[in-house]
C-alpha cells in the first residue's frame, strides 16, 4: 500500500544536489496524492566553493547553486507562469552526518495502534537527541517494532497490545556543515523544505524493492567523498562515508604524471581503468606535460603507468569501505548485494574491483521510477538528485519536522519551528 504524501497535487517542487564536482537542480510537478513527480526543468553546472563534500567558499557556492536553479526555472518557465522557485529538498553529504539508534516505548493500553502512536514514539526519540546532543536532525526512521515483547513486526498499525517498543534510526547532521550548506542555499533565495543524505537518496532512486527488503549496500562514489547506505527490510539501517573520491584519483594522476588537473581528469575519463589488463603495457597514450611545448615534443607513456596510479587509490577506497562495514557489524547481515552509483563509479573496471575487494555481487545503478528524467541525466552520476524527489514525495513520514508536527507535543514543535527559522 502506498503512503500518501503531504505534497499538493499540481504543486511545483525542486531538488538540489550540492556536490563536490557539480551542482544539479531538478524542478518537477506533483502528479498525484502519492507523491509521483514529473520533471519540468533541470539545470546543472560545475561546482564552486565546495570541496570534499563541504562548503569552502559561501559566495562561490551560492552563485553556483543560483545558476543551476535558474537554468531549471528557465526551462520550466511556461509551466511556472512567472512564479519563482522557493521550496527545495537538498542533499547533504554523508561526511556531515552520523547514525544513531534510540529505543522508545509507547503505552497503548490495549487499544488499536494508530499512526499517532508511532509518531509519539518517534517524537520521544527526537526529543532525547535534541536534549542530549548539539546536532541537526536529518532523518528519523523506525527500524524495528516489538509489541508486548513480540518481535518481527514490520508494521504495527491496526494491531492491539499494551506496550509498543520501537528501535529508531536517527540520522543527525554536524551543526557547522549542515548550517553552512543551508546558508549557501538560503542566500540563493531558496527555502529548504527537507534535507536528505546523498547515499540514502541514491538508494531510493536506484534500488528495486527486493534489494531494499533482502539487504543491499548502496555506494555513492562522488568526487570528494564516497558515501554509503545500508538497506534491509525496506529501510535504511546505516549511513557512513569514506573521505576519498574521484577527485583524489585525479589528483594522484596529476602528481604522478606531472600534468595539470584538467589534463589528469581527461586522461582518467578517456583511458582510466580501475583494474590492470594485459594490453595496458602495449597501449601508448599522450600526456600533456606542465610547462612543455607538447606540440613539438609530445610525451607518451604506456597505459599501464596510468592504471598503476589509479588502481591503488581505487583499492584504498573499497578497502576502507570494507573496514567500515565490518566495524559496524553489517557485512554478513545484509547479504551479498552492492549497487554502485555516482560519477566515479562509471570508470571502467570499477565494478570488477568492487567485486574483488568487497566479495559481493555488484551492479551499476541509475535512476529508476522518475518520470520524464532527461536522457543525459539517466546515469549513475545523477542518481542522488533523482532520489531526492522520491524522498520528498514518498518518505515525508521520516522528516523530523513532519514528525514533530504530527506528534502530540506542541512545545517541542514550537522549538523545531524556531530551529528551522534560525538555521534553514
Amino acid at each position: 500500500m502506498q503512503q500518501k504524501t503531504f505534497l499538493t497535487k499540481g504543486s511545483a517542487v525542486a531538488a538540489v544536489d550540492v556536490g563536490s564536482s557539480k551542482i544539479v537542480c531538478l524542478l518537477g510537478q506533483v502528479q498525484d496524492e502519492f507523491g509521483h513527480i514529473e520533471i519540468m526543468g533541470h539545470g546543472f553546472r560545475s561546482s564552486e566553493g565546495v570541496k570534499n563534500g563541504a562548503i569552502t567558499n559561501l559566495s562561490s557556492a551560492e552563485n553556483a547553486i543560483r545558476e543551476a536553479v535558474h537554468m531549471a526555472e528557465n526551462m520550466a518557465a511556461e509551466k511556472l507562469k512567472g512564479y519563482p522557485l522557493r521550496d527545495v529538498v537538498v542533499s547533504v553529504s554523508a561526511c556531515h552526518t552520523h547514525s544513531s539508534f534510540i529505543e522508545a516505548t509507547v503505552d497503548v493500553r490495549g487499544e488499536t495502534i494508530t499512526k499517532k502512536d508511532i509518531d509519539r514514539g518517534l517524537v520521544k526519540a527526537q526529543y532525547q537527541i535534541l536534549e542530549s546532543q548539539d546536532a541537526e536532525l536529518i532523518h528519523t526512521i523506525p527500524a524495528a517494532y516489538w509489541l508486548d515483547g513480540q518481535g518481527g513486526i514490520s508494521d504495527p498499525i491496526g494491531m492491539s497490545g499494551d506496550e509498543l517498543n520501537m528501535n529508531i534510526h536517527i540520522v543527525m547532521g554536524n551543526t557547522s556543515g549542515v548550517r553552512n550548506l543551508a546558508a549557501a542555499v538560503k542566500r540563493s533565495h531558496l527555502d529548504i523544505s527537507a534535507l536528505c543524505v546523498d547515499s540514502y537518496a541514491s538508494g531510493l532512486a536506484c534500488l528495486v524493492d527486493d534489494e531494499k527488503d533482502l539487504g543491499c549496500i548502496v555506494i555513492d562514489m562522488g568526487a570528494g567523498v564516497t558515501s554509503f547506505s545500508v538497506f534491509q527490510a525496506g529501510r535504511m539501517l546505516l549511513t557512513d562515508y569514506v573521505p576519498l573520491g574521484g577527485a583524489h584519483v585525479t589528483n594522484d594522476i596529476a602528481q604522478g604524471l606531472t600534468t595539470s588537473f584538467a589534463e589528469a581528469e581527461r586522461l582518467k575519463n578517456l583511458y582510466g581503468n580501475a583494474m590492470s589488463t594485459s594490453s595496458d603495457t602495449h597501449d601508448m597514450i599522450e600526456v600533456m606535460q606542465i610547462g612543455d611545448n607538447n606540440d613539438v615534443h609530445p610525451h607518451h607513456i604506456p597505459r599501464s603507468v596510468l592504471v598503476g596510479i589509479i588502481q591503488p587509490r581505487m583499492e584504498e577506497i573499497f578497502e576502507q569501505l570494507r573496514a567500515k562495514l565490518m566495524d559496524n557489524g553489517v557485512t554478513e547481515a545484509i547479504g551479498r548485494r552492492v549497487v554502485l552509483v555516482g560519477g566515479a563509479s562509471q570508470m571502467t573496471g570499477c565494478r570488477d574491483l568492487a567485486h574483488y575487494v568487497l566479495d559481493k555481487q555488484v551492479r551499476l545503478g541509475k535512476p529508476i521510477g522518475v518520470s520524464s528524467l532527461p536522457k543525459e541525466m539517466n546515469t549513475p552520476a545523477f542518481t542522488t538528485v533523482a532520489g531526492l524527489f522520491t524522498y520528498l514525495g514518498r518518505h515525508s513520514n521520516e522528516m523530523p519536522a513532519e514528525i514533530m508536527e504530527c506528534g502530540d507535543t506542541r512545545s517541542l514543535w514550537q522549538k523545531t519551528k524556531v530551529w528551522l527559522q534560525e538555521n534553514w
